[in-house]
């Protein structure tokens, strides 16, 4: 499967160059496919049509309150290209942006695929990165 990252407008849309650095070569962003603005129960229509990976900061309106708490967008399919969440207990500016994009990037390069899958990318504050991956929607 390729893996097509979908870059969401909360963050940089300086991220797609590094996936397509990194071998994702499809990758995009909500801004440059006309999608700025769009609602979150509308943009999952096209992520999943289109078999995007979103990669976003808006966590909580995609995966809910976290692998214990799942709800949101992608909660509520039956099947996605998979969700990368970045975050940081500091503001996310384009350098950390670009930092746990790298990190999230050298993750997926270690496994199959993203489907059905979230992967969380979290900066604490003592600067220790927190990851996490696990099946959303849960198939129990």
């Amino acid at each position: 499967m390729t893996i097509r990252f979908l870059i969401d407008e909360c963050l940089s849309p300086e991220l797609v160059q590094r996936a397509v650095q990194a071998g994702y070569p499809e990758s995009s962003c909500v801004r440059d496919r006309g999608l700025t603005g769009t609602q979150d129960w509308k943009l999952i229509e096209h992520v999943v049509a289109g078999d995007w990976t979103l990669v976003t900061h808006n966590a909580i309106d995609f995966r809910g309150g976290g692998p214990d708490r799942l709800a949101g967008e992608h909660a509520k399919q039956p099947i996605h290209a998979g969700l990368v969440c970045l975050g940081s207990v500091y503001p996310l500016d384009l350098l950390r942006q670009h930092a746990l994009f790298q990190m999230a990037l050298n993750q997926v390069a270690e496994l199959e695929d993203l489907v059905n899958t979230a992967l969380e990318v979290f900066e604490n504050e003592d600067g220790s990165v927190d990851m996490l991956i696990y099946d959303i929607p849960d198939p129990t």
